[in-house]
Parts: structure tokens; sequence; C-alpha cells
């Protein structure tokens, strides 16, 4: 089958976990392990992040208000307030998007983040998928998305394949009466955030995603938003429970886009870009032993394909490593791995660990 041809997915029948994730690598006996499976920053957040959050609990009496950061996500966007939703998290805004919006055919572009597919699934409707392939490097073909689709859901830069689509191929997606869902949850790894679509207001129907967890380190107090139309962003603010941001959380979004904060965060992409390119350098060495990096990596983790994949994951464990599996991820298989990218030290150390666990040449 062409694997570029779109695809209705009927609820379970496709083999894949879509409620799999990294954080599965590391709980409990993966608790003690290097984590290169969780595409969380390593040293977030900041001391000066906690301590910002640390000073709201004194608000804890009160119900949030969510107008000063609801404000300060605006202002650091170009937009008015009126295009910006907060919300628990990028993962609640696409739950909010499948129970919300009224469409008829939603098609996700994989492989990348599975919880859209798996709330879309949950909200009852049928999903359509348009597979990427690895011979074309993941790249997205315009033409493969349906013409009827009245939803599509797109990364960029995608998880896991780390590919940054351009943005006008992405833009060029929109047409009368369909929603473009982009999820940039990781754009603020890359550099000059090139390719972004936020603070575009010239994309009819788009709908653009952003978490503050990943930089941040803050998947534990779950914070992201939305950027859409005024009319998609009261359809949304609908579908939340009353105040569904904690004051904590709320406190962070303030601070993760003020000005120092944006600057910590460009300063941090260049450092992240400088170590991927160490660790892509690092593993062309496995070239060899058949070990292949899709490409290329621009987000702060890079996939790789290499046989025994399942095996050379296990072995790394006991050496200390955690990565994450991608035969979870549809358009992948068993032959695949996304690896978070760590300072140098880390991935040289985990280097010397993945040369122990490739398999002894024939």
């Amino acid at each position: 089958m062409d694997t570029h041809t779109p695809m209705r997915a009927e609820p379970g029948t496709r083999g894949h976990d879509l409620r799999h994730h990294g954080d599965a690598e590391v709980r409990d006996d993966g608790s003690a392990l290097v984590d290169l499976a969780v595409n969380v920053r390593a040293d977030t957040p900041p001391v000066w992040l906690r301590e910002h959050v640390a000073a709201s609990l004194g608000s804890l009496a009160a119900y949030p208000d969510g107008r000063a950061a609801r404000a300060a996500v605006a202002e650091r966007h170009g937009l008015p307030v009126e295009r910006v939703l907060l919300t628990a998290g990028a993962a609640e805004a696409f739950v909010l998007l499948a129970r919300a919006l009224k469409v008829r055919r939603p098609v996700v572009v994989h492989p990348q983040f599975t919880e859209p597919e798996a709330a879309l699934r949950d909200a009852g409707h049928t999903v359509g998928r348009v597979l990427l392939r690895a011979a074309d490097g993941f790249r997205l073909d315009p033409a493969a998305v349906p013409e009827d689709a009245d939803l599509v859901v797109v990364g960029n830069p995608t998880n896991p394949t780390s590919v940054l689509h351009p943005a006008g191929v992405l833009a060029g997606l929109a047409r009368p009466g369909r929603t473009l869902v982009v999820d940039e949850a990781f754009m603020d790894a890359v550099p000059g955030e090139r390719e972004a679509l936020a603070g575009r207001v010239d994309v009819p129907g788009l709908v653009v995603l952003r978490s503050l967890t990943k930089t941040w380190g803050l998947a534990g107090l779950r914070i992201g938003y939305v950027l859409a139309a005024p009319e998609t962003v009261a359809e949304l603010e609908r579908a939340q429970p009353l105040w569904p941001v904690s004051t904590p959380a709320l406190a962070a979004a303030e601070a993760c886009v003020a000005p120092r904060a944006l600057a910590e965060a460009a300063h941090a992409a260049h450092r992240v870009a400088a170590d991927r390119a160490h660790l892509v350098a690092g593993l062309g060495e496995f070239a060899g032993a058949g070990l292949q990096v899709a490409g290329p990596a621009e987000g702060p983790f890079v996939l790789v394909r290499l046989a025994h994949a399942a095996a050379v994951r296990h072995r790394l464990r006991g050496l200390g490593f955690a990565v994450r599996r991608g035969d979870t991820f549809p358009g992948l298989d068993e032959e695949w791995l996304r690896l978070a990218v760590r300072d140098r030290a880390t991935s040289d150390r985990f280097l010397r660990a993945l040369e122990r666990a490739m398999p002894a040449p024939a």
C-alpha cells in the first residue's frame, strides 16, 4: 500500500498504542535511568522560575484569575487577547478540539504525537491518517491531504521525526471550512522559531498550539495555550471546565513569556542545536552498523532506525539509559527509536553505551 495514501482508521484497528508516551520509560524501575526518552529539557525549571511559581502559592485561597497571563501571552505573539486560550498543557487543547469542533472528516498527519488522534477517537470521530515516508525524509506532501478533510492536525517541528516543515507549506493546507491545527509544542527549541505560524492572522482556520512544559521543564504543572480566531477560542473555552488552569501554572505562563524568559529560551535553542549536532555526529559513527538518523533533525530530539532496535533499547536500560520506542507511532515500526538531545557529556556517555548495546557484527 502506498504510505502517502490518506487512510481512515477505525478505533483499535491499527495496532499502535496511542496512549504510550516517553514518561513510561522512566517510571518505576526506570526512575534511576538517564532519561533520553522524555522531550523535556533536562536542566529546568531554572531557579528563578521555581521561585516565581513558589511565590504564587500564597494566593491559593483565591480562585485562579487568568487575565494577566492571557494578556502576557497575547503580547508575546502580538495578538489581541481574544485570540488566546490558556490550557492545562497542550494535551488539553487536543481534547477540547476533539470535543468542541463539529467536524466530519478529521485527518492527522503521522508520524507525530499520538494524543491528537487518541482524543479524536475518544470523542467518537473516525480519524483519517496521512502517513509520511522515511524515504521522503518524512516531509509533507500537501497533495496527500484529502481535499474534503475539515480538520487537519500536523506537528512542527514534528515529534518524533524532528522534521521542521516550511511555514508556507503548512499555511497552504488552509481551506474554506477547514480547521488547520499546527502543534508547535517544540517550536521554541528552534533557533529564531523559523517556520512558526504562531501570531499569524492571515491563514484562515489556523489553530496553533504551544506548550510551556518542554523548554521550561514544567510537565508536572501543565500549562500551554491555543492561538486561534476569536470565534474558535470562544468555542473551545465553552468546552473547558471552570478555572481549568491553576494559579501556579498561570504564574509560570506569565513568567515564561516575559522578555527575560524569551531571551533565555532563545539562548537554550542555540545550545540545543549545538548539542544535537554533536549527538548526530556521534550517531554517524554507527552508520556502518546500519544505524540511520532521520533528518535533518530540527527539534530537541532525533529519530533513529536500526535493526533489532527493541533489543538495543533493552540493553541500553541495563546500561543505565532510557530511550523512547518508536513503534507506538503510526507510520513507524519496531526498528525506530527516539532520542532526546542532552548535553555533550551525557551524549558521549550514551554513545559509549550504545556501542556496547549494538549487536555484534556477523
